[in-house]
């Protein structure tokens, strides 16, 4: 980043007492000038335990939501009011309404990439890391998981008791992760690791040494003394070649 402009962005914030929160998929000249760096509900809790009044969340729109639901007296800003996450926006909330009214012992979990309206439609929000804790505490056998078939899958090995249904929504990045891509990873970096987010379908995810969310993900790679192949948005890759210039 320029050096005026990052001066001013730093007089800017500091005159306003704003914070600024920068999600790791974001581009390494934002995750330097941010005050908070990491995964969408990591931020949002992060924010809450703060004195500032007001908070700029440099990611998609799902995000800036959850930060505000957490904080609601703090003036959250999004810089880009048309920044949305694709799967955030597969479900009609009037359908989860729909299947609650016909299916009455289900539970709707629902994932935290979702809009407010979705959250506000579901008995309890989940995040990739706390899914499977979530789960295991909810009586109910049937279980309606949204909007991410992929992760939902996941999940479900853990819970072969329980009756799962899913819809047609996945995360369009990592559903792009073919097996072919895998292999050929695996050919042009033998004896690396492969750490894969949960968002990944069920054929990338059984070639995988660790699965897990975007900080399970880079907590793993803090640890690993082998190269690391990442499964997940290009965003994290660059932000750990940044904060581990030493590693692969």
């Amino acid at each position: 980043m320029e050096k005026n402009l990052l001066k001013l962005i730093k007089k800017e914030k500091k005159h306003t007492n704003t914070l600024i929160l920068a999600h790791t998929y974001q581009t390494p000249d934002v995750l330097d000038i941010a005050d908070i760096t990491g995964d969408s509900f990591a931020l949002s809790k992060a924010a809450a335990g703060t004195g500032h009044p007001r908070v700029i969340m440099c990611g998609v729109r799902f995000m800036a939501e959850t930060v505000k639901i957490l904080s609601p007296e703090k003036d959250v800003i999004l810089p880009a009011p048309e920044a949305s996450c694709p799967m955030a926006e597969q479900i009609n909330p009037e359908r989860v309404y729909a299947f609650k009214k016909e299916n009455p012992d289900a539970a709707v979990v629902c994932y935290v990439n979702t809009t407010a309206e979705l959250k506000a439609a579901a008995d309890v929000c989940v995040t990739s890391s706390s899914a499977v804790r979530i789960l295991s505490r909810l009586k109910e056998k049937t279980i309606l998981f949204i909007p991410d078939k992929n992760l939902g899958a996941y999940v479900k090995t853990k819970f072969p008791e329980k009756n799962f249904i899913f819809w047609e929504g996945c995360c369009p990045v990592h559903d792009a992760l073919t097996e072919e891509m895998v292999l050929d990873a695996k050919k042009g970096h033998p004896g690396a690791a492969f750490a894969f987010h949960p968002e990944c379908r069920e054929d990338i995810l059984k070639h995988a040494d660790m699965t897990g969310s975007t900080s399970e993900i880079i907590d793993f790679i803090k640890k690993s003394e082998k190269p690391v192949v990442v499964g997940t948005e290009r965003g994290v890759a660059d932000y750990l070649s940044l904060e581990y210039p030493d590693k692969v």
